[in-house]
């Protein structure tokens, strides 16, 4: 088994797809509408689907917000250095909600950022986060 995507519903799929190509730096993948169902798919992501898991965007068309519940934590990026992808989200107009530092009773370096639908996401340094996986 391998993990393929994680799916979003996004209440304006433009606006996320700017975002997570714009801000994050993924590629659009591919995309594509469902006129019978009403919904439209954009598929974003690092590289090829075939060799890593992506975000699936779901637009389900005049839903324009969603209850985020409680269940849902965030999805985690592996970054280089913590504090400059920090400033470089910030300057590409990204919402950072929690700055460059420490983990919680740790010394993993971690942040947040939301994306423009409030899903959370976590900023793992690099040569850190592999260390937390045990690599």
């Amino acid at each position: 088994m391998r993990l393929l995507h994680t799916m979003l519903r996004v209440g304006n799929l433009q606006r996320s797809i700017d975002f997570y190509t714009q801000v994050l730096d993924m590629r659009l993948l591919r995309s594509s509408e469902n006129t019978e169902y009403k919904y439209s798919l954009a598929f974003v992501g690092y590289g090829d689907e075939s060799q890593g898991a992506v975000i699936e965007l779901t637009y389900n068309w005049g839903v324009e917000s969603y209850d985020m519940g409680s269940a849902f934590g965030h999805i985690a990026l592996g970054v280089d250095n913590v504090a400059a992808t920090c400033e470089q989200i910030r300057k590409a107009g990204g919402n950072v909600t929690r700055e460059a530092g420490p983990v919680k009773g740790g010394s993993t370096i971690i942040a947040f950022v939301e994306d423009p639908d409030g899903y959370k996401i976590e900023l793992i340094e690099n040569k850190q986060a592999s260390h937390a996986l045990g690599n």
